[in-house]
């Protein structure tokens, strides 16, 4: 969505890197030194409490950027970045990014447009785990997944989705089980395959759909100014 201008001058600063499955991009309170822009791959922002249980509060996938707080002025937050799906990203040193946000309108735009679309996905989320089942979680965890992935293939084990869901694994291995059973998943040694997404879609809650729209709506908007 950036003006070539603007790509030109950013692009070449971008350093591709591999993001492997289970890799702390971000610890809890640590200055961010990048930005990073996944390409293929899904990084969860879990809040770990004090007892070690964590629970996701959003996920970022190629439509967005992790290290918001580099440009919102915090440095650093109180969450955890673990990589949930494997695959490639571009990381921007935190000080160019800051530079390239102050100088280049455009880009500030868009980037404040994605914090907005974040902050919804974060508190739909927050309404999700309060007020929606295990079984209605876990359809909006894979449709949000889904739709940052170039497949219907998810590599992820029970004992993540756990952590990312704040639930118990036999939660989630009931869920899935569900899940299978109706034909909407095919789930093996770690891979989850989404057979039939319309069903997946009927089963999640309403908390998905306002996630997307507001998703659609923010990128749309941002690509008339």
């Amino acid at each position: 969505m950036l003006p070539q201008a603007v790509k030109d001058r950013v692009f070449p600063l971008l350093q591709e890197i591999r993001l492997p499955l289970g890799t702390e991009v971000y610890a809890s309170g640590q200055n961010a030194k990048y930005v990073y822009f996944p390409a293929d791959c899904i990084v969860s922002i879990l809040y770990v409490l004090l007892d070690g249980h964590t629970a996701e509060i959003s996920v970022v996938g190629k439509e967005g950027v992790m290290g918001i707080a580099v440009f919102m002025g915090g440095e650093s937050t109180p969450s955890q970045a673990i990589v949930q799906s494997a695959g490639l990203a571009y990381r921007l040193p935190a000080a160019e990014l800051r530079r390239q946000f102050n100088d280049e309108p455009a880009l500030r735009v868009l980037l404040l447009r994605y914090t907005q679309a974040l902050i919804t996905q974060m508190a739909q989320t927050a309404v999700c785990n309060r007020h929606h089942t295990i079984d209605q979680q876990l359809c909006r965890w894979l449709l949000l997944s889904l739709d940052r992935l170039p497949s219907n293939r998810l590599t992820m084990t029970q004992e993540l989705i756990a952590n990312m869901l704040g639930v118990r694994r036999e939660t989630v291995t009931e869920a899935a089980r569900k899940l299978q059973d109706l034909g909407a998943i095919r789930y093996k040694r770690g891979r989850i395959t989404v057979l039939d997404r319309p069903l997946v879609e009927k089963r999640s809650c309403e908390c998905y759909a306002v996630v997307k729209q507001e998703t659609d709506r923010l990128a749309a908007y941002a690509k008339t100014l």
